[in-house]
């Protein structure tokens, strides 16, 4: 809601660049807007926030589809519970509801200089970053790329659009347990079921032919 909000500003005029997580954006460009600049990424991964690791019968906070999927086929033995908000919101319902821990993305930690509350730091081998995880994305209209073109980097965007790119011809966004991360060097593609009863991860470089493999198991 809130990157619509933006958006919508653009649209209007009433802003000329607008400052989103990567992360938050959908898969595919609005109409009439373009990602201006990428900059680069920080820390794409996941935190625990509350414990040092999983253990079974864990009270775990999380609002995201993805990391529920991810969490639960490490841990089955966890009790996954609906968590929103931002991240001083998250931090402060973990103690008013009690829960053992939160998950979120470290990089917002980081920012916000809240890195003492993490820890542990998932490998993208354990829990699958969000595509455009750790990147922030400088937004504007199509007509007005060049404003911010200076501030773009190749890597990060290289990066992030393969990641897009493969989400988008997935299907998938913030309500399906997909996700895809590129670490430089090779493009990881993963959906799972919701309860991380199965999860399918498959690795190459082009968007298009992972998506390809692995959207039968998302719309069978």
């Amino acid at each position: 809601m809130f990157v619509k909000e933006l958006e919508e500003a653009l649209l209007d005029g009433r802003i000329d660049v607008a400052v989103h997580s990567a992360k938050d954006m959908t898969s595919t460009d609005t109409e009439g807007l373009v990602v201006g600049a990428y900059l680069p990424r920080e820390d794409p991964r996941d935190a625990l926030c509350g414990a040092t690791r999983l253990q079974p019968g864990m009270r775990i906070g999380t609002a995201s589809v993805r990391r529920r999927a991810q969490l639960l086929a490490l841990e089955p033995g966890l009790v996954v519970e609906p968590l929103r908000g931002n991240v001083e919101t998250r931090l402060r319902k973990r103690d008013e509801r009690r829960l053992d821990a939160v998950v979120l993305a470290a990089c917002g930690l980081d920012r916000l200089g809240l890195r003492d509350e993490v820890g542990h730091r998932f490998e993208p081998d354990e829990v699958l970053p969000e595509a455009g995880q750790g990147a922030l994305a400088l937004q504007v209209r199509a007509d007005d790329a060049e404003s911010v073109a200076s501030a773009d980097d190749a890597e990060t965007r290289r990066c992030v659009e393969a990641e897009r790119e493969c989400v988008a011809k997935l299907g998938g966004g913030c309500l399906a347990p997909v996700a895809a991360y590129h670490d430089g060097r090779v493009l990881t593609a993963l959906v799972a079921d919701e309860d991380g009863q199965w999860l399918e991860r498959r690795t190459g470089s082009d968007p298009a032919a992972l998506a390809a493999e692995l959207s039968p198991l998302v719309h069978p």
